[in-house]
């Protein structure tokens, strides 16, 4: 389940500290320095909102998540990452030309809300995270309930969540790539 929260967070981020580092060029309507506060607030706002909306369904989830069975889909965790960004790479690319476009009203604000989004999804990851290790078990989303672009891992088609060892499949607690020893 984190990884398809995650997912979205890396492109977010990117894209949005682009578009407000190009936006920063403009001297747009309000000028750059109230821009760039605006931008800050922003930030922080999308960030918390992001980062707090549905945890009371998230948790729910967790709560009654089930052992994953044999015949229960999960994917790798680069599959699904490579699924959520092919399915937003539009609404990815709309949400940077609205944040460059903006740059010429508010210099800085459109970009740093998008980047603000990116992080708030991180935390979220992160929150998850924590979840997943105080319950010792990795939360899965069968990719049946996922919706037709990869994302929604709390929608309504999703029924439960399914759980594995935290040593299951290539992905650490929070949705990070599982990091894995050398052999020397």
């Amino acid at each position: 389940m984190a990884v398809v929260v995650r997912a979205g967070a890396a492109p977010l981020w990117w894209l949005g500290a682009a578009a407000a580092g190009i936006g920063v060029v403009p001297e747009g309507v309000t000028g750059r320095r109230i821009g760039v506060l605006a931008g800050a607030a922003l930030f922080l706002i999308g960030a918390a909102v992001v980062a707090l909306v549905r945890r009371g369904r998230y948790t729910a989830l967790a709560r009654g998540a089930a052992r994953a069975g044999k015949y229960d889909v999960l994917q790798d965790r680069a599959v699904t990452v490579r699924a959520w960004r092919r399915g937003h790479r539009w609404w990815l690319l709309l949400g940077w030309a609205v944040a460059l476009g903006s740059a010429f009203a508010v210099p800085a604000a459109g970009g740093m809300l998008l980047a603000g989004l990116g992080a708030g999804l991180r935390l979220k990851a992160a929150w998850i995270g924590r979840l997943e290790r105080a319950g010792e078990t990795l939360l899965w989303v069968r990719v049946d309930w996922l919706d037709r672009r990869g994302g929604s891992p709390a929608g309504k088609a999703v029924k439960g969540l399914r759980g594995t060892g935290v040593a299951a499949g290539d992905a650490a607690p929070g949705g990070a790539r599982r990091r894995t020893a050398a052999l020397v």
